[in-house]
């Protein structure tokens, strides 16, 4: 109870000489300065709010155009055509107020909204500007004069310095594709997949739609378009992810890993103190695309502080505006660790010394408390139930807020993962450590788990539903960037020193009643049963990477998707249905769509290959697939896209009750090969080209299909590219050591195509 002793700013006690008050000064003291830093961030959230409302119009600018307006009315030049003597004669206040008061008020009201129509104005013509995308469809290293032009008037009206928010409301809304585009692009992508008589059946079934239904369904997204500000994004947040009932863990949640082929320090508690700080103090900066194209950054502000809720029909997503400490997991025990203390960011050293603490701590986990995360892990109804009933009150809500309020969550793992070039499974055992750890040792509701292994490796789980995984990416790029700046002292420990005692952590008490025992159980029982079926290997690819793929005279993504579909084929002796993520953040609150992998094209290269076809013709077909995949890549980004087009018409068709024999085809049909690449360099802080040894490894997920393969792929450096590949051991067809053995040997027989011998 020491803490609670500690938090009381003052107590008294009567006596017979009257009534005694002690003062604790220090405490009176935190209160003050946690006081003044809460509203030191809501003053500074307003002012970037106003920034970023008029950007890229600045204060400064406001300034000078007073001074343009003041100095014509000095030299006896209205400016404004006699609106000044309107807005005096008028305006409330104004019209009653003094001669002087009111001509020069009204000048100032006048330069004012002068401003303020400047700064629309530049507002909205960029926003005009960025809905041309005709520069992403140019080839690389040459570029139109229209482009140029384009380029210049987007540099020259964008401002300088942006923040991480100055261009949200410039950013140009998602517009509805027409049915036709849509129907016409989704049966050219299903093509290889069916033969004559199934196509047939599916144009028509197109043909029905586009004629019937469709049109009927698309007025209402072109509604719904104008009426919000993505007409896609909410639904998708809504169902693919809010309404599901089965466990997140390994079906939805993502994971990262360490840069691997380094480790900076062995020490546990020191690499977790640097990265919480490095995580703490990220900066605000305005993601741009090839330096000059804003995207959207609207999904950075759940990074922090937001939980995911569980419900009985849907969960919700509750981000808080601002939290002092982070939640900490270690040998079964919670605490609450602050990382604020009398106003101030606690120092690495000191974040460090209150880890210790905890590793100190020998107290064991009261009965249930060890295995009670695993309530994240299971099916969504019975935690929903089981919060509502055992968590709603008491001590078990305050510890349950302490974690649901903090900034993330902190798992300080009693186990070593490594990377070992010589023994592969290493690595695999690396991944699944962080996909899933042992099901109660994450709290898988948190935006994210920072998870520190005993011997200073690190990773993250990420929940899915806040943001997708570049969001994540960027944040933990920028975290091992700092990491790396902070340093460690020869012995491993955190540089700096100890400026003041910091606080104690403060251990999270529960009181489990046996019925929720045995919700915990369950939803463990759950967990395991997930973990035990999920097969995941672990590739790094070091024969070649981009730099040779470049030579190719090939996209490197085209390449290695191309290397997929082969590998695919010849495990499967057949094609699927292939998923690539790919982001829409040129438009406001865009998150992703979908890149359909397999086409004609790329079919018919993998079958030239097969049939041994002369080298020339392979390399034919590979350009022409890898151009057609390109394409489709583009079009993806820039709104004429297949599947979210799809996906929201479904939506309005069960809204209004309506069947579509053709949308239920459409999104009945298995993703057997689900991919995505891991971005990286997303910030200037490392130059990979002198220190390749800080390459990340990226991250992956689970298997999407019960018979498929999960695929995430990071093209780390000039020569290496990671691959992530997941299946299920229930299914007899599926191994992601031999799925990982194929893309091997895919990607080598790619590269002979292009040899001279």
């Amino acid at each position: 109870m020491a803490e609670a002793h500690s938090a009381v700013a003052f107590s008294f006690s009567v006596t017979p000489e009257g009534v005694n008050v002690n003062v604790n000064h220090d405490a009176l003291y935190a209160v003050w300065k946690s006081g003044i830093r809460s509203w030191k961030k809501r003053i500074g959230r307003t002012k970037n709010q106003f920034k970023n409302g008029v950007y890229p119009a600045t204060p400064m600018s406001w300034l000078f155009v007073v001074t343009i307006v003041l100095a014509l009315i000095l030299a006896g030049v209205d400016p404004s055509l006699g609106m000044i003597k309107f807005i005096s004669n008028h305006a409330p206040i104004l019209s009653t107020a003094s001669p002087w008061v009111s001509y020069y008020g009204s000048c100032l009201l006048f330069a004012t909204l002068v401003w303020f129509g400047k700064a629309f104005l530049l507002k909205y013509t960029i926003k005009s500007l960025l809905y041309y995308h005709g520069w992403m469809y140019e080839a690389r290293g040459t570029m139109t004069l229209k482009t140029k032009v384009w380029l210049g008037l987007v540099k020259f009206l964008g401002g300088r310095k942006p923040l991480l928010m100055s261009y949200q409301s410039s950013l140009p809304k998602l517009f509805v594709p027409k049915v036709t585009d849509t129907t016409k692009r989704y049966l050219r992508s299903v093509r290889p997949l069916l033969d004559d008589e199934k196509y047939k059946e599916m144009e028509k079934l197109a043909l029905e739609f586009e004629n019937g239904l469709g049109k009927k369904l698309n007025r209402y997204l072109v509604l719904k378009s104008w009426w919000s500000v993505n007409y896609v994004s909410d639904w998708w947040e809504e169902y693919v992810y809010l309404s599901g009932r089965s466990p997140i863990m390994i079906n939805s949640n993502f994971y990262g890993v360490d840069a691997v082929m380094i480790q900076p320090t062995h020490r546990q508690v020191s690499r977790a103190a640097n990265i919480i700080y490095c995580h703490v103090v990220v900066q605000e900066r305005t993601i741009l695309l090839n330096k000059t194209v804003p995207l959207c950054s609207n999904q950075y502000e759940r990074q922090f502080n937001t939980t995911r809720i569980p419900g009985i029909e849907k969960d919700k997503i509750v981000h808080y505006k601002d939290s002092q400490h982070i939640a900490v997991y270690h040998k079964g025990r919670y605490f609450k660790v602050y990382v604020y203390f009398r106003g101030r960011l606690l120092k690495p050293k000191e974040i460090e010394k209150m880890l210790q603490q905890i590793l100190d701590d020998e107290s064991a986990p009261v009965v249930g408390e060890e295995h009670l995360a695993a309530l994240t892990a299971g099916d969504r109804v019975p935690w929903a139930k089981a919060r509502e009933e055992f968590f709603m009150k008491g001590q078990n809500k305050a510890s349950l807020q302490a974690i649901e309020k903090a900034a993330f969550f902190l798992a300080l793992d009693d186990e070593p993962q490594t990377f070992d070039a010589k023994d592969p499974s290493k690595l695999s055992n690396f991944g699944k450590a962080m996909l899933h750890g042992k099901g109660y040792d994450r709290w898988f509701d948190k935006s994210f788990t920072l998870v520190v292994a005993s011997n200073g490796r690190i990773g993250f789980n990420g929940e899915h539903s806040w943001a997708d995984a570049p969001i994540m990416g960027h944040v933990w790029e920028v975290a091992q960037a700092d990491d790396r700046n902070l340093g460690y002292t020869e012995d491993g420990f955190c540089m700096g020193t100890i400026d003041q005692q910091p606080p104690n952590p403060i251990r999270l008490v529960w009181d489990l009643p046996k019925p929720c025992l045995q919700v915990i159980e369950n939803s463990y029982e759950v967990a395991k049963q997930l973990i035990s079926d999920v097969d995941l290997c672990l590739l790094k690819h070091d024969h070649y990477g981009k730099g040779f793929m470049k030579t190719c005279k090939v996209s490197p993504d085209a390449y290695i998707q191309l290397a997929l579909q082969l590998a695919y084929f010849r495990m499967e002796k057949k094609f699927c249905l292939t998923y690539e993520s790919c982001m829409t953040r040129l438009f406001r609150e865009g998150r992703t769509e979908t890149v359909r992998s397999c086409t004609v094209e790329s079919s018919a290269f993998v079958r030239a290959i097969e049939d041994g076809k002369p080298k020339e013709e392979c390399i034919s077909l590979m350009r022409k697939a890898a151009d057609v995949h390109q394409k489709g890549y583009r079009d993806a980004m820039t709104g004429n896209g297949i599947d979210r087009h799809l996906f929201c018409m479904y939506v309005v068709s069960k809204y209004l009750g309506e069947e579509s024999p053709f949308l239920h085809k459409v999104l009945g049909e298995p993703w057997r090969l689900s991919t995505s690449q891991t971005p990286h360099q997303q910030t200037n802080k490392l130059d990979l080209v002198k220190h390749p040894e800080h390459i990340s490894a990226g991250g992956g997920f689970g298997p999407v299909a019960d018979d498929g393969y999960g695929v995430s792929y990071i093209i780390a450096g000039e020569d290496v590219v990671f691959f992530h590949i997941s299946c299920k051991n229930a299914c007899a067809t599926t191994s992601a050591q031999k799925f990982s053995d194929n893309i091997v040997k895919a990607l080598d027989d790619i590269k002979r195509l292009f040899s001279k011998d």
